[in-house]
């Protein structure tokens, strides 16, 4: 890995303290933020910026980068920073063994001898534990403990598709909005000093799906939109199921292949008996009123329902609601007293 001067890349002496290297972190990334400066290298930089800040913002990972340089997170296959060409590292094929050098070892550049230079370069990587148990390297050989294997992430992803009942009535399309977090590809949700997610280590994705709504789909059940979902660092994708669920209308209640609906009518047309004109997802049909007609009867109306999966239709069911005039006229008053009157003399 080629040496980075990450004091020079924040333009501060070695010697800045925090609050200098905070200070001058924040004017870079604000003028080098690929939302702002549209530059062909704002990117690189602005990568560059916050991969120097990470190193010199901490008192640990400073200490390991003024000793290794920008290698300090590796530990190995690098290029040492100015003073460190005399020492040659060579780990051999997947061990640690094969420790050379033409350096004397005894002080290493004020590092403390081998044992902390070795610390030093492997300090992240072999201070883990797992289950409890520590992983330690030695000059000669490794000791480690075997990992959990990594939890499969879920990429599937489960939302309600709110539809009108007008929508059951034939196979058509309805624009639905989708929006969910998933990780950031650019820093594997680690987050920290990301441009791409601001830090957070998530993503929010917002997009809008046409999605074919099957003939006389039921409420609760499930439509697939296969490879909609989430998407993970190795380009695998989940699938987006929706949840039907039905609108609330403000004259059609649906249950199951049914419709139930209120048919209002007067009081002398549920008397003596009359026409009516009934409103249904099949348009409006005129329904016959059988004199005499009580309030909450219901009439059924062949037919004129939702779609059945196995063919046809179920039936609209109209209920009978008779209105009272809540203001009535002075010629529908005396015609109410002289019905007073007819009732008195009949009892």
């Amino acid at each position: 890995m080629k040496y980075k001067d990450y004091y020079k890349i924040l333009g501060v002496v070695r010697g800045a303290d925090e609050k200098e290297i905070k200070a001058a972190y924040r004017k870079l990334a604000r003028k080098f933020h690929p939302d702002v400066n549209k530059a062909s290298d704002a990117a690189e930089k602005f990568k560059d910026i916050n991969e120097a800040y990470e190193a010199l913002s901490d008192p640990e990972k400073r200490r390991r980068y003024d000793n290794l340089g920008s290698s300090w997170q590796e530990g190995s296959d690098f290029t040492p920073p100015p003073g460190y060409e005399n020492i040659n590292i060579n780990f051999g094929k997947g061990d640690f063994g094969g420790f050379k050098t033409v350096h004397d070892f005894g002080d290493l550049g004020g590092m403390g001898g081998f044992s902390d230079f070795f610390e030093t370069i492997f300090g992240d990587f072999f201070q883990q534990t797992s289950g409890g148990a520590k992983q330690k390297a030695y000059s000669g050989f490794t000791q480690e403990t075997q990992r959990p294997p990594e939890k499969k992430e879920n990429l599937d992803i489960t939302q309600d598709l709110f539809i009108d009942i007008e929508d059951l009535m034939g196979e058509g399309t309805k624009a639905a909005k989708i929006s969910y977090m998933e990780k950031c590809k650019e820093c594997s949700g680690k987050g920290a000093y990301c441009y791409q997610c601001g830090g957070s280590g998530f993503l929010t994705i917002s997009k809008t799906l046409n999605v074919k709504i099957p003939k006389g789909i039921k409420e609760e059940s499930k439509i697939r939109l296969a490879g909609e979902g989430k998407t993970d660092k190795y380009g695998r994708k989940g699938n987006l199921y929706f949840i039907i669920k039905y609108k609330k209308h403000a004259y059609f209640k649906p249950e199951d292949s049914n419709i139930h609906a209120d048919l209002e009518i007067s009081v002398p047309k549920a008397v003596l008996g009359s026409i009516a004109e009934a409103k249904t997802l099949h348009g409006v049909v005129k329904v016959t009123i059988p004199p005499g007609t009580q309030s909450g009867k219901s009439l059924r109306l062949k037919g004129l329902g939702l779609p059945k999966k196995e063919g046809g239709y179920g039936d609209h069911i109209a209920k009978i609601k008779i209105i009272i005039p809540e203001n009535p006229s002075e010629e529908e008053k005396k015609l109410y007293k002289k019905l007073v009157e007819i009732e008195k003399s009949l009892n």
